[in-house]
């Protein structure tokens, strides 16, 4: 009986001597709450000028001249109206509009089907051709801006809407790609081949089953190409010659010229500019979530 009583307590023992795993080691609350003020302070420094932006276009602009910084005593949208009509947003955000959407679309759709091909199709040339859509990684596409300018310059795309779309959407299939192509390793070919044996062709199939499959990675790709794109300022600098074609980013230049002193319209058309960015990451946070960790957990 002693024996029986004191085998427990000795395997207790046994396993005080032996410190836990690593992966089941447990932080100190000390280290938590140091994580924690670090994330918080993080929030605070990226989201208070953005706070301080969407307060400011709810205050008058006398206002605000008199007090920087205030809540505002009523909501009044006017400095929205201004900036959407009078200062020519719309027609800005608008071109944005187009442009990215446009360019969006077409590079998550060719790259959805090169990652497809690349990963699930076995033909002389495969890894080359991987090789061939990665290297786009590694060249800065700003680098090749001379010879884009006189490329375009022959085409006619110069000053075109259509030449930007085309360019965005090309210096983004490099990374879709790679996003894709590595989602797209992680599951099995069952499906397919069960679809097959249905009777299903390639297209079908395509549309039907890998697509859904691969909403997650389509999603990061889609935010990874339409941030940037929405927020370009260089490309549509160089190659756009009329202002009613300019986008956002380049007539918030002109727009700063022209309401330098109006505070209110001013923060009106930043607030405008970034709720497009604001929509985007909140409808897909889940998906680039599971896009992200879909690789690492495979």
């Amino acid at each position: 009986m002693s024996v029986v009583r004191t085998a427990p307590r000795a395997a207790r023992q046994a396993g005080d001597d032996h410190p836990p795993a690593r992966g089941t080691r447990r932080r100190s609350p000390l280290h938590v709450a140091g994580s924690q003020v670090l994330l918080w302070a993080y929030a605070a420094i990226a989201f208070g000028p953005l706070l301080l932006v969407l307060i400011g276009s709810l205050r008058p602009n006398a206002e605000i001249l008199r007090t920087p910084v205030g809540l505002p005593r009523s909501f009044d949208l006017t400095n929205y109206a201004r900036a959407w009509q009078t200062a020519s947003i719309s027609t800005y955000f608008v071109n944005s509009l187009i442009v990215t959407c446009a360019s969006v679309a077409l590079c998550v759709t060719v790259s959805a089907m090169a990652a497809y091909a690349l990963s699930r199709w076995k033909f002389r040339g495969r890894a080359l051709l991987a090789a061939f859509f990665l290297s786009g990684l590694m060249i800065p596409a700003k680098l090749g801006l001379l010879p884009v300018f006189y490329m375009f310059q022959s085409m006619g795309l110069i000053d075109s809407r259509i030449g930007l779309v085309l360019l965005y959407a090309a210096s983004g299939i490099p990374f879709s790609v790679f996003v894709i192509m590595g989602f797209m390793r992680g599951f099995p070919g069952e499906l397919e081949e069960a679809a097959r044996i249905d009777g299903a062709h390639e297209g079908r199939l395509f549309v039907s089953i890998v697509l859904p499959l691969m909403r997650p990675a389509l999603a990061v790709a889609t935010v990874f190409q339409f941030a940037p794109t929405w927020n370009d300022f260089f490309y549509p600098l160089v190659l756009l010659r009329t202002v009613d074609k300019y986008t956002v980013p380049v007539g918030l230049t002109r727009f700063f010229g022209e309401f330098a002193t109006d505070r209110g319209t001013l923060f009106a058309g930043l607030v405008i500019a970034v709720v497009p960015l604001a929509v985007v990451f909140a409808l897909a946070t889940k998906q680039i979530v599971a896009g992200l960790t879909a690789g690492m957990s495979r």
